[in-house]
């Protein structure tokens, strides 16, 4: 055994006199073995496969770098495979930026709006006074006249406030102008316009403010009538107003008229 050649292919011993020979990748069935003396140049290539046992160890120091390699590189799951990329942190905040710039119009749209109120748009959403008596909420009513500065000029604040109460307040308006409002004319006693009465649910006066006012003495005493208070805290207040002896007195075709 001692002179056995130490020649090995996928560990078959071969005897002394094949000990220059090669082994090629032909299946063993038609494997032939020859010494190298003599031999004919084969018509294709041999391949001669190392061994399983003949490759180098690792070092550790290789062995760690291989698997640093292998939880670095990205996994992929057949799942993902049909997935759409995500988008990137970018696209994210041209989105953000997007939708803050849009809010910030339309809130500015909305306030602009607002400020151009007029009394037109008042009496355009004006509840009727027979309706406002008998819907079981208390009311705010409003003397007016188109020809009235001061009352031009509280329109956009008396606006702001209706718009966020009228879902718990009635917002009446009358125009002095209108004939039919005669006789609520003299029972409110309105001689100056803007003539603001504040009724309660069961439609009794809880108090007035009549003229140019600050915005927060409308606002308290309609914040009082939405909550139910017994009182208003300003029930009894005058400012700069135009005198209801100047009104011009007409009368509206269509008698369901505010104006």
């Amino acid at each position: 055994m001692a002179s056995v050649a130490s020649a090995r292919c996928y560990g078959l011993l071969l005897p002394p006199s094949f000990a220059g020979a090669r082994c090629c990748s032909r299946p063993s069935s038609s494997l032939r073995l020859r010494p190298r003396w003599g031999l004919r140049r084969p018509r294709t290539p041999l391949a001669c496969v190392a061994p399983p046992d003949s490759a180098e160890p690792q070092t550790d120091e290789q062995a760690v770098k291989a698997e640093s390699i292998q939880e670095e590189a990205p996994t992929s799951t057949p799942e993902d495979a049909g997935l759409p990329a995500l988008p990137n942190k970018d696209l994210n905040r041209r989105v953000a930026l997007l939708s803050t710039l849009g809010a910030v119009a339309l809130f500015a749209s909305q306030r602009l709006n607002l400020s151009e109120a007029s009394l037109k748009d008042l009496a355009a959403n004006s509840v009727p006074y027979e309706e406002a008596l008998s819907n079981g909420r208390p009311t705010v009513v409003e003397f007016y006249a188109d020809w009235c500065e001061v009352c031009r000029e509280l329109a956009p604040d008396i606006y702001k406030v209706e718009q966020q109460y009228k879902d718990r307040v009635n917002f009446v308006m009358l125009n002095v102008d209108n004939t039919k409002w005669e006789q609520e004319l003299d029972e409110f006693g309105v001689e100056g316009i803007p003539h603001f009465a504040f009724l309660d649910k069961e439609g009794n006066e809880e108090g007035n403010v009549v003229g140019r006012l600050p915005k927060q003495y409308f606002l308290d005493n309609v914040v009082a009538l939405a909550s139910g208070d017994p009182e208003i805290p300003h029930a009894r207040v005058v400012g700069q107003f135009s005198s209801a002896e100047s009104r011009k007195v007409h009368q509206v075709a269509d008698p369901r008229s505010h104006g």
